[in-house]
C-alpha cells in the first residue's frame, strides 16, 4: 500500500469503524434474523424487510446473493445500512448525539492520535452529521429518497402514537451544487415538467413513482405520495408554501451562500456628545442603497432580502434534516493554501444553532476532501464524518459507473498533424486533417466497443465524447459526424457553454430531458 493510500485509510477510520459494527448487526438479514431488527423501530424492521429480505430482492428481479433487477446495489445499501446504525441505533435514548459521540461509539481509537479529538469537538460538528463517501453515478440520489422515507415513516408512527421522537423529522431540505443537479432533483421528487403545462409536472415520472415497488412498502405507499406531492417546495417557494405537515424543500446552495460574508457587529465606545458621522447615521437608517455597483443593484438586493427571510424561516424550524448533494463544494473556500468554512457552512450552522439532535447534517460526495497546501506539501484531508466508503475503483469493479477509454495511438501522433482547428485570415474556422484523422479513430474505438458490449449486455451502450476548443468549432464536429461519416441526427448532441441562455427556459427544456436521458439511450 501507498503512503497517500495508507494515509486516506486513516481518515477513514469512522467508515471502517462503523461498517464493521453494522455488518455485524446485519447478519441475517436477508433471512430475517439479523440483531439490528431488534435494535431498530417496527417500522425501520419493516423497511429492512421490504427493501433487503431475500424473498422481496427476488421478487423484484435480484439474485439469492442481492444483485440485478430493481434493488440498491451493494454501495447504496451499505449507505443505508450504516446512516440507520450510526443515527438510530447507536444514537438511541439519548438528549444529545454529536460527531464526537459517534466516534466514541464506533471508533474511539481515533480519537487517541492526532488532532481528530479537537476537530470533532467544534461546534460545527454538534450535532448529528453523516458524510456518505460514493462514486459518482452510483445512484446516491436512490440513497437520499431512502433515507427521507425511513424518516418520514418513523416520525408519522411515532407521531400517530403521541411520541415524539427526535431522531426522526418530516422535515427535509435537499441542496443541489448547481442548477442541473437542482433540476435533476425536481425530476426525481416530482417528476418531468409537462409540454405546455405551465410549470406541471408528470409525478408519474418521478422516481418515487416509477421505483415505488422498491422505496416504499405497499402499505404506506399513497400516504408517501401524498406527502412528496403537497410537500415538495422549489428554491423560489421556501417558507411562502404552505406545507403543513413537513416539508421538501429542494434548492442550490446559492441561494444561502450569496452576498458575501455577513460583517460582525463591533461594539466601539464612544465620547458621549461626540458627533456621529453622517455617512453612519445614513448607514444605520439606510443600510443598504440601491444602485448601479455589482453589491447594490436591484438584483442583488433582491436575492440578499430572500436570502435573509429563507434563513430566518429554516432557522425557525423546530427540526430539519439537510442531505447535501456533492457536498464538497460547501467546504472548497481556500485561503493562503488552507481551507476555510465557505458561507454555506455558516448558514448550516445557523439553522442548527438552536436544534441541537434535531438537526441532521447528511453529506453526499465522491470526493469528500479538501486540498490543503501546495506543491510537494499539497495532500488531502478528508471529513471527519464520512461513515461509508464505496469508491470509484468499486464501482467500477461493479460495472456501475463509466470507464473513460483514451485510445492512445502512437502511429497517429507520430504523423505531421495539426489537431486544431485551421482558420482563414477572417478567424473563421474549418475541421483540420488531425482532427477528422482523430475524430474517424474514435468512431472505429465506438463501434468496436458497442459489438463487445452488445455481446455482454445489449442494454449497455457506450458513448462517444468530443471536446472541442471553442464553441465555433463544435457544429463543424457535428455536421463532419453527420455528413461525412453518416451518422444520424439523433446521434449526435452538441452542448455548448451558455447554451441555457441562449435558447431560453422553453426551448432548453427539451435538450435537457435529451441530455439527461444519455444514460439511458
Amino acid at each position: 500500500m501507498s503512503t497517500a493510500a495508507h494515509k486516506a485509510d486513516d481518515q477513514l477510520t469512522l467508515a471502517a469503524g462503523l461498517t464493521a459494527k453494522t455488518n455485524q448487526l446485519c447478519l441475517g438479514l436477508e433471512s430475517g434474523a439479523a440483531d439490528i431488527l431488534e435494535l431498530v423501530t417496527p417500522t425501520t424492521a419493516d423497511l429492512l424487510a421490504w427493501w433487503f429480505g431475500e424473498d422481496m430482492v427476488m421478487a423484484r428481479g435480484g439474485s439469492a446473493t442481492g444483485g440485478g433487477g430493481l434493488n440498491f446495489h451493494a454501495g447504496q445499501k451499505q449507505a443505508i445500512l450504516n446512516a440507520i446504525v450510526a443515527h438510530e441505533v447507536l444514537g438511541a435514548g439519548l438528549d444529545r448525539w454529536t460527531l464526537l459521540d459517534l466516534y466514541r461509539a464506533a471508533a474511539p481509537d481515533a480519537l487517541l492520535t492526532g488532532t481528530r479529538l479537537n476537530e470533532v469537538s467544534a461546534d460545527k460538528h454538534c450535532h448529528p452529521k453523516y458524510c456518505l463517501k460514493m462514486a459518482t453515478g452510483t445512484g446516491k440520489t436512490w440513497v437520499l429518497q431512502a433515507l427521507m422515507i425511513w424518516q418520514l415513516l418513523n416520525k408519522t408512527a411515532a407521531l400517530a402514537e403521541g411520541i415524539d421522537d427526535p431522531r426522526f423529522t418530516r422535515q427535509f431540505m435537499v441542496v443541489a451544487p448547481g442548477l442541473i443537479v437542482y433540476e435533476r432533483l425536481l425530476d426525481a421528487f416530482c417528476g418531468k415538467l409537462v409540454a405546455g403545462g405551465n410549470g406541471s409536472r408528470d409525478f408519474a415520472s418521478s422516481d418515487m413513482a416509477k421505483f415505488s415497488d422498491l422505496f416504499i412498502p405497499e402499505a404506506h405507499r399513497e400516504s408517501v405520495f401524498a406527502f412528496v406531492r403537497g410537500n415538495v417546495c422549489s428554491k423560489n417557494d421556501i417558507g411562502l408554501k404552505a406545507t403543513g405537515n413537513g416539508m421538501i424543500a429542494i434548492t442550490n446552495w446559492h441561494l444561502l451562500a450569496e452576498g458575501g460574508d455577513v460583517t460582525e457587529d463591533i461594539e466601539e465606545v464612544e465620547t458621549l456628545g461626540a458627533p456621529l458621522d453622517p455617512q453612519d447615521v445614513v448607514a444605520q437608517v439606510l443600510p443598504l442603497t440601491p444602485g448601479r455597483a455589482t453589491g447594490n443593484s436591484l438584483d442583488v438586493l433582491d436575492r440578499r432580502y430572500a436570502r435573509g427571510n429563507v434563513l430566518e424561516f429554516l432557522a425557525q424550524l423546530p427540526e430539519l434534516m439537510v442531505f447535501n448533494d456533492e457536498a464538497h463544494h460547501i467546504h472548497d473556500f481556500k485561503r493562503e493554501g488552507e481551507t476555510t468554512e465557505v458561507e454555506w457552512q455558516k448558514s448550516l450552522s445557523r439553522i442548527a444553532q438552536t436544534k441541537g439532535r434535531r438537526f441532521v447534517q447528511v453529506d453526499f460526495s465522491a470526493t469528500p476532501y479538501n486540498d490543503v497546501g501546495s506543491g510537494k506539501n499539497k495532500r488531502k484531508v478528508y471529513f471527519p464524518h464520512i461513515v461509508t466508503d464505496f469508491d470509484l475503483k468499486s464501482a467500477m469493479r461493479a460495472g456501475l459507473v463509466k470507464s473513460l477509454v483514451l485510445d492512445r495511438r502512437k502511429e497517429i501522433g507520430a504523423l505531421p498533424l495539426e489537431f486544431k482547428a485551421e482558420r482563414d485570415e477572417s478567424g473563421n474556422p474549418a475541421l483540420s486533417e488531425g482532427q477528422r484523422v482523430m475524430l474517424r479513430a474514435g468512431l472505429a474505438k465506438l463501434r468496436k466497443l458497442e459489438k463487445d458490449f452488445a455481446a455482454i449486455d445489449p442494454h449497455r451502450h457506450p458513448k462517444m465524447l468530443v471536446v472541442c476548443e471553442d464553441t465555433t468549432v463544435s457544429p463543424l464536429v457535428a455536421e463532419f459526424l453527420r455528413d461525412q461519416e453518416g451518422l444520424n441526427e439523433d446521434e449526435v448532441m452538441t452542448i455548448d457553454s451558455g447554451k441555457k441562455a441562449e435558447l431560453g427556459e422553453k426551448d432548453w427544456a427539451p435538450v435537457r430531458e435529451r441530455l439527461f436521458s444519455v444514460d439511458w439511450s
